[in-house]
């Protein structure tokens, strides 16, 4: 079986060529509802239930569109039924993270999560997130994620740049060099 990015990649291509060539489309929006029906489609009990012979691809649309938050849009619909027609529901969780990377490219922006000791609030994180911007050279999209073990301080991922400001890191630093 080929791989997930590479089924997935066309998909994301074709979503994104007509999120940006459709008047009125806002990108926003489009990731948005992309996310979401990555998220239904990540669930292992929607997996067995696709996967199985007697169940049709409407009634596998029905349970998407019925478990959603909000009505999809036209568009959101008429991708859902090409992926369940093509029997591509494994790959949407990777067509919505390269959708993800394409809107992200085109606004010069990366996805970043911050894993933090403790619950940041509104300033704290908009203090961070200037002070990482400017580190980084470029507009983040931050999502705040606990992480207890860190001790204190934060650990910032972005794509594959990881700042690690935390306790946890310093103490093993300083076993690294005690151990040196």
């Amino acid at each position: 079986m080929a791989e997930l990015a590479t089924i997935a990649r066309p998909y994301a291509d074709a979503l994104f060529k007509a999120a940006t060539a459709g008047a009125g489309v806002d990108l926003g929006s489009t990731a948005a509802w992309m996310d979401e029906l990555a998220a239904i489609a990540a669930n292992p009990q929607l997996r067995q239930l696709a996967d199985n012979p007697k169940v049709t691809a409407d009634q596998v649309f029905a349970v998407f569109t019925g478990v959603a938050r909000s009505a999809l849009p036209d568009m959101a619909k008429n991708f859902l039924r090409t992926v369940i027609d093509n029997g591509r529901i494994d790959a949407l969780p990777e067509v919505a993270a390269q959708f993800r990377a394409l809107v992200n490219r085109r606004n010069g922006s990366s996805d970043a999560v911050v894993y933090s000791a403790f619950p940041m609030d509104s300033a704290a994180l908009s203090e961070v997130s200037a002070a990482l911007e400017k580190r980084f050279g470029r507009k983040l999209n931050l999502a705040v994620k606990l992480d207890e073990s860190l001790i204190g301080g934060i650990r910032v991922v972005v794509g594959d740049e990881v700042l690690d400001t935390s306790v946890k890191a310093r103490l093993e630093q300083m076993k690294a060099a005690l151990i040196a």
